[in-house]
């Protein structure tokens, strides 16, 4: 059984049907948010980050919401493979290791939870701010929610009330979201992005050393289960959020690139949603011309199959888990060292000199 199925939009497919999967074309690689379920790429993103990406040559732009952030940011800390892999088996080992202080039976508090994930970056990032924002290859771009009006701070009524709108106005019609979160991506300022932002109401913020790790921390802040981050550095007073919210899987203009290149996107499934709040909306689960130039790489669902518990990781083991975090903890990891079949097939279907692959 294969473990990793590709797929891609026409325009890609065509590509890959007449060169195969190169490095140097690839302009973009976007990390969705999903929490847990990232994980099982991390042996996938190693290998790109580290050996695939570098011996194309080109710049890459590097695209991230939630861990997804988290995932991109990680690639730019290295500058070779055997550094890339290490600082992708520590984001495995810290991510199924988390451990928050709570009172028995109850889940522990946004604060808490806030506290610890900020003191992680911290730990990881501190100091090696100018490592992530000069890496010579990539570009680091960071996706958050930023609130407006009712949610422009966060509060104890006005918080649920205010994502109780978006939830209605989203129903009704994505765009109409931007009038309770807007789209706030901090940006590598060498190099803008490569797509346009027009699809629903967005700003860039140029990326530095100062909201480095605050927009890493917002773009990762769930509602509810992490506070929201304030006034962030150099962008619009308020308060910002998981960049999920907006852009769950990021599912942008591709098509619309800068050059003639293609999106390339470790995924852990077969659809690009839009938004958080999409994620019931079945209509809004297609692919779009959007995606025409984009080659995904996701899990086999037969495979995942085999995974401990017989799925991805996900958000519901925290629950499954409760207390028993060496078990949780042995069964993520457990995962993310399966992941390492997709890492090597994907080497394999490089080293053909045409593919022909599904349909996105």
């Amino acid at each position: 059984m294969q473990a990793l199925q590709i797929l891609a939009g026409p325009r890609a497919r065509q590509r890959l049907r007449d060169h195969g999967l190169r490095a140097a074309d690839v302009r973009v690689v976007p990390g969705a948010a999903g929490g847990p379920k990232g994980l099982i790429l991390s042996a996938l993103d190693a290998h790109l980050f580290g050996e695939f990406l570098p011996s194309g040559g080109r710049e890459v732009h590097l695209l991230g919401a939630s861990i997804g952030a988290w995932r991109m940011a990680t690639a730019c800390l290295a500058r070779d493979a055997a550094g890339t892999a290490a600082e992708f088996e520590r984001l495995a080992h810290d991510y199924a290791h988390q451990d928050y202080d709570s009172e028995p039976g109850k889940r522990p508090t946004a604060a808490t939870v806030s506290r610890a994930f900020s003191d992680k970056l911290g730990e990881i990032f501190g100091g090696r701010e100018a490592e992530v924002l000069g890496h010579p290859q990539y570009r680091l771009h960071v996706f958050t929610s930023r609130g407006r009006h009712v949610l422009g701070r966060e509060g104890r009524l006005r918080t649920p009330l205010g994502y109780l709108g978006a939830f209605a106005a989203n129903a009704m019609s994505r765009r109409a979201m931007g009038a309770w979160l807007e789209r706030v991506v901090f940006s590598d300022r060498r190099s803008p992005l490569p797509m346009p932002l027009h699809d629903y109401r967005s700003r860039q913020v140029p990326l530095d050393a100062g909201n480095l790790q605050p927009s890493i921390l917002a773009s990762c802040s769930i509602p509810f289960w992490l506070q929201a981050v304030h006034d962030i550095a150099g962008a619009p007073a308020g308060a910002y959020w998981d960049g999920g919210i907006t852009d769950y899987h990021l599912h942008l203009n591709y098509a619309a690139m800068v050059g003639d290149g293609i999106a390339l996107y470790p995924h852990f499934q077969a659809s690009v949603v839009p938004g958080w709040l999409d994620k019931t909306l079945k209509r809004r689960h297609r692919p779009s011309a959007f995606l025409d130039n984009v080659v995904l790489l996701t899990p086999n669902p037969e495979w995942v199959k085999t995974l401990p518990n017989g799925k991805l990781p996900d958000r519901d083991d925290f629950q499954r888990y409760m207390n028993d975090v060496p078990g949780r903890a042995r069964d993520w990891l457990r995962a993310v060292k399966e992941g390492e079949r997709l890492r090597d097939e994907f080497r394999e279907a490089c080293m053909r000199p045409t593919l022909d692959v599904q349909k996105l």
